[in-house]
């Protein structure tokens, strides 16, 4: 009563290979029968077997194919002296090959068939190669009824056709079957009422784990929405940041702009005093050539006035210089202060850099592990709901195996019944109102393995709900991750945007410095060549 299978039969068969202190093995209420390979594996360690005395296979669901095989080992082995195969499916075919493996065997003294369909002719053709085989449908008596046996089989020898005989022998064979009857009966309701409790139970750890995984998913939602917010937040941080930059960046061009206004502004004051300088020089020289013509005879008192007037320009040129190369030097310190300036703004704006793209790293590393963190545990309890669905399959497996066990013994039951009837047509009216009352007990036990099996038909149908549940949830489960996905991606991407637009802005601080350089370059260029005209004019104006 183990339900061994494939794996128990090949396991026993290398047992019966190896073992040589094992007399007796019984098996009975098993499966061995029902994989082939599995069996034959048993047969085989049977065959090399040569200690074993004893076997017991009863109900093991051992069709004609299995027996093939048993007989294929009895014809090898020299030690079995008593095989019980009782209530298996050897039908015909297997009946023919056991008939056939007798030829060769001789220590094997106990062969039971009841219950396997076998054909009489081939039950009488057994019997002549062994005296002690049971037939179809008998089975031993217990040990309470063998001294009154003894005696009615005295008094069939002294009278083989005394009535009296044949009845008491089928009352104390009816009364013995109708207890074994019971007891199955019995054995039966315990084993469904185990399965009922073991349903309940499995139907509540469903429950239970059900509502366990609804709640890590609320929890998993809250986390993520958690989480979304947190990014958000610093999105509008970086975003903060970026304006704050933008905005002294702003400043700083509005700076540049009004030092290049001031620039072009000495330029146009510069050419101004130029042109005027021109002008009076030009001026001086047309007085000077009137005075020369009219005035030859005060020449020295005009070279005088000349002298003084040179003097004051002289003077003029000088203090217009000093104050330019004193108004140049202004803006050469305002634009050494501009550099500094430009150039700390840029350290800060390369520092915060720095720092958002760590917080960056930071957050994506974080966002990434709590991600696999999250799979990982999504995958064990998925891993977990997948065992417990191979769990509760093969507990249905079980229970599909004992309904159809349980149909097959009322199948049995109703054949024997059959049989029954007719020999109890020629019995007397208390045998036939024993066997009424066996009838009604078997309509009894069909009645109720029909109920039972409706009952695990609908825990099969509750069961097939709670798998559609699991598919649906595992559904979900594969959404929601998309969805952080496509989320991460989306945030990325306008992180790398906001990466962009700063090396943008970087690339227009260090455009408008470069020009910013140019101009000063330009400028001391020209003020230079001014110099260098205005000292050759003076030269000139001397000589």
């Amino acid at each position: 009563g183990n339900n061994l299978r494939t794996m128990g039969a090949e396991a026993l068969g290398k047992l019966l290979r190896q073992n040589k202190s094992i007399r007796s093995l019984t098996l009975e209420w098993n499966s061995l029968g029902m994989w082939e390979e599995g069996f034959s594996f048993f047969c085989q360690g049977l065959r090399a077997n040569n200690f074993l005395q004893h076997l017991d296979l009863r109900n093991n669901q051992i069709n004609h194919q299995g027996a093939g095989e048993l007989a294929m080992a009895l014809t090898q082995n020299t030690s079995l002296q008593e095989l019980d195969l009782r209530w298996n499916n050897i039908g015909l075919l297997g009946g023919r090959a056991l008939l056939n493996c007798l030829q060769s065997n001789k220590t094997l003294k106990k062969l039971e068939l009841a219950g396997n369909n076998v054909p009489g002719d081939i039950l009488r053709a057994v019997g002549k190669y062994n005296v002690c085989t049971v037939v179809n449908h008998l089975t031993p008596f217990p040990a309470q009824h063998l001294g009154d046996i003894g005696h009615l089989l005295l008094q069939k020898r002294a009278n083989p056709l005394s009535l009296p005989f044949s009845i008491a022998f089928l009352q104390y064979y009816f009364l013995y079957r109708l207890q074994m009857t019971e007891a199955a009966l019995a054995l039966s309701e315990q084993r469904v009422h185990s399965l009922g409790e073991l349903l309940h139970a499995m139907k509540q750890e469903q429950n239970s784990v059900a509502d366990c995984h609804f709640r890590e998913l609320q929890q998993q939602k809250q986390e993520g929405a958690d989480r979304e917010g947190k990014l958000m937040h610093d999105l509008s941080a970086a975003s903060e940041k970026n304006l704050l930059l933008r905005n002294q960046v702003d400043e700083l061009e509005r700076k540049c702009k009004v030092q290049q206004d001031q620039l072009f502004q000495v330029k146009q004051d510069l050419t101004n005093a130029t042109a005027e300088l021109k002008l009076r020089a030009v001026e001086a020289e047309e007085r000077l050539e009137m005075e020369k013509r009219r005035f030859k005879q005060s020449l020295e008192d005009m070279e005088s006035l000349r002298v003084k007037e040179v003097d004051r320009m002289t003077q003029h040129m000088e203090a217009s210089e000093r104050s330019m190369h004193n108004r140049i030097q202004r803006l050469e310190a305002i634009r050494i202060s501009l550099e500094e300036e430009l150039s700390q703004v840029k350290a800060a704006a390369l520092t915060e850099r720095g720092q958002a793209e760590e917080e960056l790293v930071k957050v994506r590393s974080q966002a990434r592990l709590e991600e696999q963190q999250r799979i990982e545990h999504l995958e064990e309890k998925l891993r977990l709901m997948t065992e417990s669905r191979d769990e509760a399959q093969n507990c249905c497996l079980k229970q599909k195996e004992m309904v159809a066990e349980a149909q097959a013994k009322a199948k049995q039951l109703t054949l024997y019944a059959d049989g029954l009837r007719r020999r109890l047509d020629e019995l007397q009216q208390d045998l036939d109102s024993k066997e009424e009352e066996k009838v009604t007990e078997l309509n009894k036990v069909k009645v109720e393995l029909q109920e039972q099996i409706g009952h695990l038909e609908a825990e099969r149908a509750a069961q097939d709900g709670l798998r559609e549940k699991i598919a649906a949830l595992e559904r979900q489960l594969r959404a929601l991750s998309s969805n952080h996905r496509e989320a991460l991606l989306d945030k990325e991407g306008e992180i790398s945007l906001l990466l962009e637009k700063l090396r943008m802005k970087e690339a227009e601080i260090s455009r408008v410095r470069e020009e910013e350089t140019q101009r000063a370059s330009f400028l001391q260029s020209a003020i230079m060549s001014y110099v260098q005209g205005s000292c050759l004019g003076t030269h000139s104006s001397r000589k």
